[in-house]
């Protein structure tokens, strides 16, 4: 059976590709009759752009960039799916150790407390407003990405305009911790382990991490080019099947050492390996040697975090909506409605018998614990997923959620 489904994918360096390259590297996607061919990129551009011209099948996508495609917000639209997330979590706000300093002599403190360190900044910025001096620069990976998006939502909810207060740049992942350490940018959000090789180089710290901005949330898809999944959806429920092993292999304690290895290859991250167990083990090293736990770092598996949730795909087009990059209407929901696809991901995942959560949306920031919920299969457990700033997203009130959005931004 094995090579029956040819698959070519696109993968950026980055560690929340893990369950993509695992599937490929130990086995599963050949298991399950997928000949999986992996691609390295060096920016979200070219992933965006390679798949809209039939490059690639599949791509490890940032969770609104498929939205942003299909809602023409991209320089070659294409109707593209996601019918599987690649995992929850693994993004860090890392700041040059200037900045810290700064943020530290206005009471931040090295415990990844968003609102303190948000506080903190907000005074910072102030100061150096107050000084004339030049807006603080900050990266992130691209417009449409979970990055730019959380970023704005953490500067926006600790009073810092992310419009007007700073500077939001972009700049590819591997170039982040050198733009950071040639003075170029300030700060930046991005995923692990590119915080990491900052406070390895010691020229950043970590000031917060977006599993404390928003507990168990959306990152990394698998976007699909819709008219390759139509015309091969039999190749396409085996590569979801393959990548849901792989997603579970990722999660356990025990494969972690074997992961971390594997990702340090030269031909995916080319970084030490105890690079990449921060974002395993959740022990990150914040800097000046600074140990903290952080639970859900990163959750390859766990808490249905394959899931292409609906709500998770609305509540990024809020914030496309928030930040002026398009205006909302009943026909945009619905695009973005059906770019994520539960139907397909609980049809390809059925046969084996999985917990597949029965509806296909939910309140976001409602759960304030680890949940048990209803599922067809076997027992899940969801959550917590709360926002730090206690604020929750109905997806059934989006235009009321949008409202109190844009009366918080403009006080």
């Amino acid at each position: 059976m094995a090579g029956q489904f040819h698959v070519d994918a696109g993968f950026m360096p980055l560690f929340d590709s893990a369950v993509l390259i695992a599937a490929r590297e130990i086995g599963f996607a050949e298991r399950e009759g997928v000949d999986l061919t992996l691609h390295r990129e060096t920016s979200w551009a070219n992933i965006r752009d390679r798949i809209a011209i039939g490059h690639f099948d599949v791509a490890h996508m940032l969770g609104p960039m498929p939205i942003a495609c299909n809602l023409g917000l991209t320089p070659l639209s294409s109707d593209t799916i996601v019918p599987f997330a690649l995992g929850l979590g693994g993004n860090c706000i890392t700041v040059s150790n200037a900045v810290w300093e700064g943020m530290q002599a206005l009471g931040a403190e090295p415990d990844l407390d968003p609102m303190k360190a948000g506080a903190a900044l907000r005074g910072f910025i102030a100061e150096r407003s107050a000084a004339g001096r030049d807006p603080l620069r900050f990266a992130v990976t691209h417009p449409h990405s979970g990055h730019h998006y959380e970023l704005g939502y953490w500067l926006a909810a600790c009073g810092i305009d992310p419009r007007r207060d700073v500077d939001i740049v972009i700049v590819p992942p591997p170039f982040m911790a050198d733009a950071l350490a040639a003075g170029r940018i300030d700060g930046y959000c991005v995923g692990e382990p590119w915080n990491s090789a900052s406070v390895a180089r010691g020229t950043g710290h970590i000031a917060t991490v977006k599993a404390a901005i928003w507990r168990n949330s959306p990152e990394k898809v698998l976007g699909v080019r819709k008219s390759w999944a139509e015309d091969n959806d039999a190749g396409l429920a085996a590569l979801l099947r393959a990548l849901h092993l792989a997603a579970r292999w990722c999660q356990d304690p025990r494969n972690h050492a074997d992961l971390a290895g594997l990702m340090a290859r030269p031909e995916f991250l080319g970084l030490p390996p105890d690079m990449q167990m921060p974002v395993l083990s959740g022990q990150l090293n914040v800097g000046d040697g600074m140990l903290r736990r952080v639970e859900d770092l990163f959750v390859p598996f766990d808490k249905a975090a394959n899931f292409p949730w609906k709500s998770h795909a609305l509540w990024f087009y809020t914030q496309m909506v928030r930040w002026g990059q398009i205006e909302h209407s009943a026909a945009h929901a619905q695009i973005v409605r059906e770019c994520y696809r539960p139907d397909l991901y609980r049809a390809a995942l059925k046969p084996l018998g999985v917990a597949l959560p029965g509806a296909n949306a939910k309140v976001e920031g409602a759960l304030k614990t680890a949940t048990p919920v209803g599922s067809a299969g076997a027992s899940l457990v969801l959550g917590p997923d709360g926002f730090f700033d206690g604020q929750m997203f109905d997806p059934d009130r989006i235009e009321d959620y949008m409202a109190s959005q844009q009366a918080a931004t403009s006080v």
